[in-house]
């Protein structure tokens, strides 16, 4: 059964169009730049949402002039169809670049009389954003040289805006140490960290079913559901990354950031208002609510493994350990699994479940709240464990939607039930496909809404929560096992223990075309785990 969207609705309020600003891109010869961050402005230029003063200015090492630098945004943009050559060139049009080396007090320099050059020919205000697609380690310097060079303060009338990526630190104390290098330049609300999730229509809509339904929000409780699994499953394996994702693992890259964040938005109690800082001390306060590891048995708590070889879409595919860049004893996590509580009224006794990992048998990010069970069954002779109980499942992607299965009378005998899906796609009901993350965030970071970003204190409150792990997993004293599993495969058997000791399983993502196997494999005995 599919939902069309109904009339009599309040339909889409126009977006408000940013005040004058130029954005600077440090690491603009690099891949986030063209991949994501070019066309996400692209996209808004076509839109009309970017002001008529509007321009960008690239900086990185690569030594580009404004012509050269147009032609590699031109040549990977030639796919798209979706926006006219014409299109195209006119933004190319406002598309800048300066060579330099960050660390260079010149660069900056250079940097000042550039932006001011540009403001006076784009009749611009002087509102400057600062986008640091670049390694982690650059950030303070960059930062420093833009505070040293007059570019990071404000002035009555003007702004300046700085974006920094994930990861905020490795750990609580570099997330502290980074936020004071920041602090020394720069007040909380320049700060823009960005966690591109957020920006997805379906993590965004997690806020919209709470709290524009009643029919949800009194339900969203410990007394209706019974638990929440959180997924974000690739099938792509480390790639190029080997030399970040030895440093990081996947702990870092995505529990400690995506999946925290998507559990805060599901958990979270209800804001005062749609305010940044309110919605923000919501999630705040949820994520100091989780309860913290019990490391003396941490192994029940949460699960680590790494891909071995395998099989995906027919093509055998090298272990992690085989990947280019990679150490042959390697152990660091390619697959998270962890079961977390609340420890609040709303919560009390639910568990979530997350679970992350690469080389997995499909691509999928998906929340499932699963509600209890009815109490009693009336339809003699169906018991109440015998019907399906409620779920409600948001897909992120591949394909973003949501999906409600409830139990409805099938054709036949009186007492004949089956589960039925409602569901919805937002290609098929608002006949086209979401707007990609990084527009949402480029646009609310020039409008000055933070409702979407990390504030320090979330930051700090997810690495105290997830460094006592990393350290646990460093001392080789404890012993924590990492449990090897097949690549195209769901993960180690220990992540299917995990759940199974509550009596529950890991739901099969709606993405994944092995919708009858179970839900994890290990290697064979003697090789399912290593010490």
């Amino acid at each position: 059964m599919n939902f069309d969207s109904a009339a009599g609705g309040s339909g889409p309020r126009p977006e408000e169009m940013p005040e004058s600003c130029g954005i600077v891109i440090f690491g603009a010869s690099g891949d986030l730049t063209h991949r994501k961050l070019i066309p996400s402005l692209l996209g808004l230029y076509q839109k009309k949402l970017l002001p008529d003063s509007f321009y960008l200015l690239g900086c990185a090492r690569s030594r580009y002039s404004d012509e050269s630098f147009r032609e590699t945004i031109r040549s990977g943009l030639a796919e798209s169809g979706a926006i006219s050559q014409a299109e195209i060139e006119s933004f190319l049009e406002k598309c800048h670049y300066l060579a330099g080396e960050y660390g260079e007090p010149g660069l900056y320099i250079l940097l000042s009389e550039r932006l001011a050059s540009l403001d006076e020919q784009y009749g611009g205000k002087g509102n400057h954003i600062f986008y640091l697609s670049t390694p982690p380690n650059l950030y303070a310097p960059i930062v420093g040289n833009l505070g040293d060079a007059g570019l990071a303060g404000q002035r009555e009338g003007r702004w300046a805006r700085v974006v920094v990526e994930k990861p905020f630190g490795r750990d609580l104390e570099s997330a502290r140490a980074l936020d004071a290098e920041l602090r020394g330049h720069l007040e909380e609300e320049q700060i823009y960290r960005i966690d591109h999730y957020l920006g997805k229509e379906t993590v965004q809509n997690i806020l919209m079913l709470r709290f524009a339904n009643s029919i949800f929000e009194p339900l969203w409780n410990s007394r209706y559901i019974d638990h929440v699994q959180i997924t974000v499953a690739e099938t792509l394996g480390v790639e190029h990354r080997a030399g970040y994702f030895e440093q990081a693992g996947l702990l870092r890259d995505m529990v400690q950031n995506h999946l925290i964040q998507m559990a805060a938005l599901v958990a979270m109690e209800p804001p005062t208002s749609f305010e940044p800082n309110r919605l923000r001390d919501e999630k705040v306060k949820l994520i100091r609510s989780i309860r913290p590891f019990p490391l003396h048995e941490l192994d029940r708590w949460i699960v680590r493994g790494q891909y071995g070889p395998g099989e995906l879409d027919g093509r055998s595919v090298p272990g992690y350990r085989d990947e280019q860049g990679v150490a042959p004893d390697s152990t660091v996590e390619t697959f998270v699994a962890a079961r977390v509580m609340v420890d609040n009224w709303r919560w009390q006794n639910v568990p979530f479940y997350l679970r992350t990992g690469k080389r997995l048998a499909s691509k999928a990010t998906e929340i499932v709240i699963t509600f209890k069970s009815v109490p009693y069954s009336i339809f003699s002779p169906l018991k109440a464990k015998d019907l399906v109980p409620n779920v409600l499942c948001l897909n992120v992607q591949p394909e973003e939607g949501v999906s409600l299965t409830i139990q409805a009378k099938s054709p036949g005998p009186k007492v004949s039930l089956a589960a039925l899906n409602l569901d919805f796609g937002y290609q098929e009901v608002f006949g086209a496909s979401p707007p990609e993350a990084y527009e949402r965030l480029l646009l609310d970071c020039m409008l000055g809404d933070q409702t979407l970003f990390w504030r320090q204190d979330g930051v700090e409150a997810s690495w105290t929560l997830v460094t006592p792990v990393l350290e646990a997993w460093a001392d080789e004293s404890l012993n924590t096992p990492l449990n090897l599993y097949r690549s195209g495969t769901w993960g180690p058997a220990a992540a299917c223990d995990l759940i199974e000791r509550d009596g529950r399983c890991w739901k099969v993502p709606l993405a994944s075309i092995h919708s009858g196997v179970r839900f994890a494999e290990g290697f064979p005995a003697g090789g399912a785990s290593e010490k």
